[in-house]
């Protein structure tokens, strides 16, 4: 005699299957929640104010007086030193990435290989990333001066100046930035050219490729992910740049070093107390920042395709 097995309601399979599924959804929000609120209360909810700032003729004393749009746009953009600002900004951008970048994966392709005297060298180069740019501004302000530096010496009998000309001023900067930054982004290119397997270089090697040849041909292409990354960070950071001419040059001399982010203080803490128009300057920069990463990105997209 045959036992037939009781029979099981239809789609009881499958709510046993969703339960946890659905547990698991759940829980997946919960972890994320404390995230989303950070990102909600530190960057949505002040970018959603410098939005409505930028609308308004909102004065540093005296709050909120109403929509005044698009009066705040347009005398950032009429502002004496808005076109100079941004001039200048995309110079420096243009010579610190170019700087940042080459010398980055020069020495990551130096300390390559893992060995003792490598591994010293990749502490030493990564150890000014460990310093603050405002504590190494600090420092080297000392550095360039003629009064406290240890080379005011030379620095007075041969004429040198490194902050005295809008050029001094400029490259002086950029080296300090490139001292600071250069481990970093030699630790990202290094992350980049370990990621490539051994066999390409190997099959490189069998086909008789030169080293310039494997470079051009394996490395670069095969590094371009990590090249993306690192022009987009730098670009953003130099556009952003503030601390190191703040501390170094106070836009000096003669208003030649001043970024936009410094005209951004300027317009809302010095002088003109104006929050609208500095937030206005505000919007214009993100808006140029999202465009120049955008079109970065697609450069490299098209590059790979």
């Amino acid at each position: 005699m045959s036992v037939t097995a009781p029979s099981r309601p239809p789609g009881a399979a499958t709510r046993r299957r969703t339960r946890p599924r659905g547990r698991q959804a759940l829980l997946g929000w919960l972890y994320a929640t404390p995230t989303a609120v950070f990102v909600a209360l530190l960057f949505a909810v002040p970018l959603l104010l410098v939005i409505r700032m930028s609308l308004s003729k909102w004065s540093l004393l005296r709050g909120d007086q109403g929509i005044n749009a698009p009066d705040n746009f347009v005398k950032a953009v009429d502002h004496r030193f808005f076109t100079e600002s941004v001039v200048f900004t995309l110079k420096y951008t243009a010579l610190a990435t170019v700087l940042l970048l080459a010398l980055g994966l020069g020495l990551a392709l130096l300390v390559q290989e893992s060995s003792r005297w490598n591994n010293l060298l990749r502490a030493s180069f990564l150890i000014p990333s460990a310093l603050g740019l405002a504590s190494a501004s600090l420092l080297f302000y000392v550095l360039y001066s003629p009064y406290a530096s240890p080379l005011a010496p030379v620095m007075d009998r041969f004429g040198l100046t490194f902050l005295g000309s809008p050029t001094a001023a400029l490259i002086s900067t950029t080296f300090l930035i490139v001292w600071r930054y250069a481990g970093f982004y030699m630790v990202l290119m290094l992350v980049g050219l370990q990621g490539i397997p051994a066999d390409v270089y190997e099959a490189a090697r069998t086909d008789g490729a030169s080293r310039w040849q494997t470079f051009r041909k394996v490395t670069l292409p095969l590094l371009r992910p990590t090249l993306a990354l690192t022009t987009v960070l730098c670009v953003t950071g130099s556009l952003l740049a503030f601390e190191q001419f703040y501390i170094l040059t106070k836009g000096g001399p003669d208003n030649s070093t001043i970024t936009v982010v410094q005209l951004i203080y300027m317009v809302a803490f010095q002088g003109q107390n104006d929050l609208g128009v500095a937030a206005a300057i505000s919007v214009i920069v993100l808006l140029a920042l999202i465009l120049i990463n955008a079109l970065q990105m697609r450069a490299f997209r098209s590059e790979e395709s």
